[in-house]
This record gives C-alpha cells, structure tokens and sequence, in this order.
C-alpha cells in the first residue's frame, strides 16, 4: 500500500473555480483499480495550501493512473487555473 501526498496552493477566489475539476478528478480516481480512499486538508495556519492523500494498492496502480490520459487533462486545467504544477510525493511504509 503507498500513500500520495499532493499538494496544492489554491489562491484567494479560484476555489470556486476548481472545485468542480477537483470533485471530477476525485470521482474519476475512484473508479481506479487500486484506488482505496482519499481526503483533502487545508492548512491551518496557510489557508491557500492544501493536501490531498491518495491511497493506493500499489505503486504500479497509482503510476497507471498518474500517466492516464484522462486524468492529466483535469490535472492541466487544474494547473492553468492555479498558476502552479501540483506536488506529488509517494510514500510507503518503510521498516
């Protein structure tokens, strides 16, 4: 099992704007082979930034979905509206 962190800075007044992708985005990964479950936080003290934890079966499942057409399409119009690229950042556990 792995855990992804993604990480986004939402600013001031495109909320609205993305939530419908992010809603998309998250409906589309649930239909994934592998996929297991998802939140989204806010940060507390940094109100524009916000995680997201994806987990997954298995890195190879995670990887199909990562590279499928379908979710990179939401992902570039995420981005566009957002300014920046998402983070992703894979853990597993370890020892």
């Amino acid at each position: 099992m792995i855990k992804v962190l993604i990480i986004r800075r939402i600013p001031a007044g495109k909320g609205k704007q993305v939530l419908p992708l992010f809603r998309k985005l998250r409906s589309l990964a649930m239909e994934q082979q592998g996929y297991i479950s998802g939140e989204t936080l806010q940060n507390y003290n940094d109100p524009e930034e916000h995680l997201v934890i994806s987990v997954w079966d298995s890195m190879e499942k995670w990887q199909v979905w990562l590279g499928s057409r379908e979710r990179q399409q939401v992902q570039e119009e995420i981005d566009a509206i957002l300014g920046s690229e998402t983070e992703y950042t894979v853990y597993h556990h370890g020892l």
